[in-house]
């Protein structure tokens, strides 16, 4: 039995430098499916640690395992993200970053950092631990169809297929030194919603020779409201949100369509789907009953995440053991979608938030924000707690 005070030694050995490698990869971010120099840069570091590392896997996501003693006993993954947001960093500080328009400002930087300080810590204790980690560093989380699901087709998660995995996202609204946990539903799917409505333009004055796509929009928009709160069971959150009207190019005059965006979010895959049909059958015949037309294209994204409860149950133990009960929260429901969902669906998971948050170091500004940053005393914490949440499962997995 690998002793608890070893790995928060290790953790603390090993945070600097992964606060080294966090702020690197912040300074130099990539977009979804962009993640080259990203990919490049943690295989290094792999490498430097004796890691054999497999790149390539779904372009430019990696693999790699550390092998413990009896390494096809059991497995347990560690997932990272690696891409960026397509914002404008404001934050002031030396590592911003240097790629203008492009942000780590959904921690995806701080969650590379920390699997690879997690690697760091196991990769030292291989000989004490029976089993195998698997380490998978993916791209495109932030953009459909998802950098997890492709993962998933190239084989990430064969050879071996993990027991249990194990994802860690950063949480700003959770204070640094605490973690969050839910057992079961815990996000939402995800779909994007895309409307053409077609009319036919003219004269502002003359509504009687024109067909007024905005007028049928707007109708369209509060009547899919309504659709979707009748039609949903209460005990189910469901939401449907539009978040761009484009149409017109002057106030006198009736333009010809007009394109409307949003997203649907939901916990439940039957109704997610049923939701569907309705949204499509109501907007096309509110368009067509006032004389126009309505496309509807709905990109299917990721599936609500679910957290297995025996392998969640035993994570939060794990981390009541290694930061005290007090420092552990519930976790309420939470309509943000992450593809990590997809893992959730094949293999036992347990996705849970690190608490960032610090109001005296102005890190409380939450995720996709232009000026999102991290209480760095956070990583230390991601990097130990993680280690031990993976002992743990390989320890009752045997």
């Amino acid at each position: 039995m690998i002793d608890q005070q070893r790995v928060k030694e290790l953790a603390h050995q090993f945070a600097g430098s992964a606060i080294e490698v966090r702020r690197h990869i912040h300074a130099h971010p990539e977009l979804s499916y962009e993640e080259v120099q990203t990919a490049a840069f943690v295989a290094g570091k792999l490498r430097e640690m004796g890691i054999e590392v497999q790149e390539g896997v779904a372009d430019t996501g990696l693999v790699a395992l550390i092998l413990g003693r009896d390494p096809q006993s059991k497995t347990v993954a560690l997932r990272a993200d690696m891409d960026a947001l397509p914002i404008t960093e404001t934050n002031d500080v030396p590592y911003k970053s240097k790629n203008e328009g492009v942000m780590h400002a959904c921690g995806h930087d701080v969650h590379t950092a920390c699997v690879l300080g997690a690697a760091k810590i196991l990769n030292e204790l291989k000989e004490q631990f029976t089993g195998t980690v698997k380490l998978i560093f993916q791209p495109g989380e932030e953009k459909n169809p998802g950098g997890a699901s492709l993962m998933i087709k190239d084989g990430a998660l064969e050879n071996p297929k993990p027991n249990a995995m194990l994802g860690q996202h950063v949480m700003p609204f959770i204070p640094t030194g605490k973690v969050g946990f839910r057992e079961g539903k815990y996000m939402a799917s995800a779909d994007e919603i895309y409307l053409t409505v077609k009319g036919r333009g003219g004269h502002a004055a003359l509504p009687d020779r024109a067909i007024d796509p905005i007028v049928i929009s707007a109708q369209i928009i509060t009547a899919l409201q309504q659709v979707i709160s009748r039609n949903a069971d209460p005990k189910t959150p469901t939401v449907l949100t539009f978040g761009t009207i484009n149409g017109g190019f002057a106030q006198n005059i009736i333009p010809d369509e007009v394109k409307i965006s949003g997203t649907f979010r939901a916990l439940d895959e039957d109704w997610r789907f049923k939701a569907h049909e309705l949204i499509t059958k109501a907007a096309q015949g509110i368009a067509e009953g006032l004389g126009g037309s309505c496309d509807v294209f709905i990109d299917v994204g990721y599936p609500y995440l679910s957290n297995d409860v025996k392998t969640t149950r035993l994570a939060r133990k794990a981390a009541e053991d290694y930061l005290g009960k007090e420092n552990v929260e519930d976790l309420d429901l939470w309509l943000g979608a992450e593809d990590f969902a997809y893992y959730s669906h094949v293999v036992p998971s347990c996705f849970y938030r690190l608490g960032t948050g610090n109001e005296a170091k102005g890190t409380t500004n939450g995720v996709h924000t232009p000026n999102f940053n991290i209480d760095e005393d956070a990583i230390e914490v991601g990097i130990g707690l993680m280690a031990w949440i993976a002992l743990q499962q390989l320890n009752a997995n045997s």
